[in-house]
């Protein structure tokens, strides 16, 4: 099992491009499914998520062509309308099948992620909104089944904005009979990319960016080409690395406009961060202001930055409060922090970070994809070595982040187990 070794100090400068978005790219090859043909998309990210969805849409009779960046999905071959559990127990954002599967072949059966138990989890609003678009869902054996003769347009309501849920409904209404309103529906820049990309196989969708999608359902979808937002995590993480290390960065490749949470509260703690064109440079303080962070659906802060600016925060002049309204238990990386030096308490989705004036290198164990990121941020500027174990977590959200650390003047190697 790989290793990621980072050896702290460095001040992190120069110039880094952020790749594709994993959590925009995953739906959209999943709305491949939706028209015959052959799908062009560009600016794909070469992860193990995109790998994963690439063998699943193999399985059900795609051609999938992933070569320097490019995806090529020819999708007039998927008869198929089974996703096994083999493959989606690998990644949960595999539900997203669900819907253009039924769209198009009237019946869909996909295993329940990591074979969980039926109950009060997210994917019930996956199965609600298709059981508002008319489909007959039922468990079968730890399998989601869906049968429709065709789905009709309906008003889908969510308790609460879910990002995995609105896009499965927007697939599957775009082919529905009649009109649909998605109300509370998740705003994130990836249900907008994912709007534009059904837009270009001919979708008529408006609201996308707002809380009310409305989709006016079409007979038949077209082969299209796309490319694939960058990666605002990732981006995020980049200006994290640059304010951690004091350091002078330019990111390259990225929307500004997606990470205003993020850059709001970067300059809260101290960060020089300035527009350069289309890029931003993020330059950092020797030591950040403490902040508070609250995480939220999306213009809010996301909950995917949550581990990552805790790191920043364990050197921050003062103490930190994050709360995390989304994941009420997402602070399984405090424990592997402190183990770092940092003093780091959490109370239910509480988490109370006191900053320190030093961090001391340890063997650390990721737990998650974002927990692998903030372990090494945090080994960036730990006295000595830092070791991350299970880093196979971050392949699956950053595209080679050990050679885009180095590039920009990091001691870190990955040392394979």
């Amino acid at each position: 099992m790989d290793k990621i070794l980072v050896e702290g100090g460095p001040r992190l400068e120069g110039e880094v491009r952020i790749s594709g978005a994993k959590n925009a790219a995953l739906p959209i090859m999943a709305a491949t499914l939706l028209a015959p043909g052959v799908h062009n998309l560009k600016n794909a990210p070469s992860l193990v998520d995109v790998r994963t969805m690439g063998k699943l849409l193999g399985v059900l009779g795609a051609d999938v062509d992933h070569h320097d960046h490019s995806l090529t999905i020819d999708t007039k071959n998927c008869n198929e309308h089974e996703a096994p559990y083999e493959l989606v127990k690998q990644m949960r954002a595999s539900i997203c099948v669900l819907g253009p599967l039924l769209a198009r072949h009237g019946r869909a059966r996909v295993s329940l992620p990591g074979g969980c138990a039926w109950g009060p989890r997210p994917v019930d609003f996956h199965v609600k909104a298709m059981k508002d678009l008319g489909a007959d869902v039922k468990l079968e054996h730890g399998y989601v089944v869906a049968e429709c003769r065709r789905l009709t347009g309906a008003t889908i309501q969510f308790d609460i904005p879910s990002v995995g849920a609105t896009e499965n409904a927007m697939a599957a209404a775009s082919l529905a009979k009649g009109r649909s309103v998605i109300e509370n529906a998740a705003r994130e820049p990836e249900i907008g990319a994912l709007a534009s990309f059904l837009r270009a196989m001919g979708a008529r969708i408006t609201g996308d960016g707002t809380d009310a999608i409305v989709i006016e359902g079409v007979d038949e979808l077209f082969a299209a080409d796309f490319e694939i937002i960058p990666d605002r995590i990732e981006a995020g993480t980049f200006m994290v690395a640059a304010a951690i290390t004091g350091g002078d960065v330019l990111i390259t490749g990225i929307r500004k406009e997606h990470c205003a949470a993020v850059i709001m509260k970067l300059k809260e703690m101290g960060a020089e961060i300035t527009e350069e064109g289309a890029d931003l440079r993020v330059k950092g303080p020797m030591w950040g202001r403490a902040v508070n962070v609250t995480t939220a659906p999306y213009p809010g802060f996301p909950t995917d930055m949550q581990a990552q600016f805790m790191a920043l925060m364990t050197i921050a002049d003062g103490t930190s409060v994050i709360t995390d309204t989304i994941y009420a238990d997402r602070f399984a990386h405090v424990p592997e922090l402190n183990r770092l030096g940092a003093d780091v308490g959490t109370d239910r989705n509480v988490a109370i970070v006191s900053g320190v004036k030093k961090l001391s290198g340890a063997k650390v164990m990721a737990t998650d994809l974002r927990a692998s990121a903030a372990l090494i941020l945090t080994g960036l500027i730990a006295e000595g070595e830092t070791e991350v174990s299970r880093v196979y977590h971050i392949d699956r959200g950053y595209e080679s982040i050990e050679k885009k650390l180095a590039g920009l003047g990091a001691k870190i190697r990955r040392v394979k187990g």
